[in-house]
């Protein structure tokens, strides 16, 4: 029998080696996903530790055996559809069905959603024309999302502002148009009506409008210890706006923190992804921030949404930071077509995206566009970021003055944002306002500590001194 030689045993070994492993790899490499999901929702079954206690979910049993918020929206528009097909002139089941779909546009982002839930609430009326009030608040719902805040309440007091639903579309249209004190009453009826998650949030955000810091820490903290377990995208999107409200106080680790246990609830949540994104090209973090933005993209697939642009530009920024002109260039131009689609096939593009987008852009015949842009959308909606966005365009068309005054207006209604007033600070100083400059980029750093020159650039404004 002939020996082998050491080579021809070193050759054995290796072949062999290869017979057991490469299976064996082969397996783990086809069950990486479900490893990974494993692993990532074993990570994500508690809590972050740095969490405020007052804002941990305290129902985490519940998120083993909750539904996807997509597969539990297509279970239900699958059962009303099933109802009309058996009575096709049921006005309640479609009234029902448009909402279900107003729901999936809600979670999705998807802008055909949007399409159908006011295709099937205006049969629904057409089926039903008396006491309806579910196709009405659907399609005060799609108006509000077209920034048509007048139809949308018209369409809530049609229903009555005895109902929940109609006084809280007042509040979120109110804040829109800038009507702060309008908005504010029907947020202090609403609580006093019923006191929960919802109406405590809505609150919240009436009294940051108003520069209410200590009340609004109060009602986020008393929404949280109302929250019940069958509502966990309101318990997501609670968090996510309080986590919005620590970032734009420079408290980043409780920010973050929210948005990660936003996530916990629903993975995957847009809103908290684009946040927690925004987050971390502030902090100078951006491989991060990409790694989030991606993901908005990734789970959305190749159905275009809502989110679409604001990842565009979100990204657009990131390859600016990072010196990357022809990629952040790629990325506008990307946006932009986007947001000019997006207003003429369904009426649900933002014109201050794509004025705030071509403010970015900067070439002469852009800004122009901006301003005429913005002075349209100025004549629906006078929030504090439309009213900054008119300033910037005025600015940057030299409008000094008018900039100016349209930050005196923001700055009277009492929004605290650290940008806005870095704004103002940098208007007043062009205007010689040397003192009143001084004293915006104080209160700047007041509101937000950590607000410096790369936060400035972080958010676009583009003044290189603070």
């Amino acid at each position: 029998m002939k020996t082998k030689t050491k080579q021809e045993i070193k050759s054995d070994i290796f072949w062999w080696w290869l017979l057991i492993v490469v299976p064996v790899v082969g397996m783990v490499v086809v069950n990486l996903p479900p490893n990974l999901r494993f692993i990532s929702d074993k990570f994500c079954s508690k809590s972050p530790e740095n969490l405020d206690a007052n804002y941990r979910y305290h129902f985490s049993e519940s998120l083993r055996n909750n539904p996807n918020q997509k597969e539990a929206t297509q279970q239900e528009i699958a059962f009303y559809q099933q109802r009309l097909a058996v009575d096709s002139r049921s006005g309640l089941n479609r009234a029902a069905l448009a909402g279900s779909y107003l729901k999936m546009a809600r979670a999705t982002g998807e802008g055909g959603w949007f399409l159908l839930a006011e295709q099937a609430a205006q049969r629904s009326i057409a089926d039903l024309p008396f006491d309806n009030k579910g196709a009405l608040l659907v399609l005060a719902r799609i108006a509000e999302a077209r920034h048509d805040f007048p139809t949308a309440l018209r369409f809530a007091k049609q229903v009555g502002f005895e109902n929940e639903d109609a006084i809280a579309l007042a509040i979120t249209s109110h804040l829109a148009m800038g009507k702060v004190s309008e908005a504010n009453a029907a947020a202090e009826a609403l609580v006093n009506r019923i006191p929960n998650l919802g109406s405590l949030t809505l609150r919240a955000l009436v009294r940051e409008s108003q520069g209410r810091d200590a009340e609004v820490l109060q009602d986020y903290k008393q929404a949280m210890a109302l929250e019940e377990p069958g509502e966990v995208a309101g318990s997501a999107r609670a968090r996510s706006l309080l986590g919005r409200f620590y970032a734009r106080r420079g408290q980043f680790v409780q920010a973050k923190a929210l948005f990660l246990e936003a996530l916990r609830l629903v993975p995957r949540y847009p809103l908290a992804l684009i946040y927690l994104a925004d987050l971390e090209v502030r902090s100078g973090n951006y491989r991060e921030a990409i790694g989030y933005y991606s993901k908005v993209s990734a789970y959305s697939g190749p159905v275009a949404t809502v989110f679409d642009r604001t990842v565009d530009r979100g990204m657009a920024r990131v390859k600016e930071l990072q010196g990357d002109a022809i990629e952040s260039r790629r990325l506008r131009d990307k946006a932009e077509a986007g947001l000019r689609q997006e207003q003429v096939s369904g009426g649900f593009g933002h014109r201050r995206d794509l004025a705030r987008l071509l403010l970015e852009k900067g070439r002469s015949q852009d800004v122009t566009e901006a301003l005429t842009l913005m002075r349209q959308e100025v004549k629906i909606r006078r929030d504090a970021l439309t009213l900054d966005t008119l300033a910037w365009a005025l600015s940057a068309t030299g409008d000094w003055k008018g900039a100016d005054r349209v930050m005196a207006e923001i700055l009277r209604s009492g929004f605290r944002d650290a940008g806005m007033f870095y704004r103002a600070g940098a208007i007043a100083r062009t205007l010689g306002k040397d003192a009143e400059s001084r004293a915006y980029l104080q209160k700047a750093k007041e509101i937000d500590p950590s607000f410096d020159v790369r936060s400035a650039k972080a958010l676009g404004l583009a003044t290189d001194e603070f």
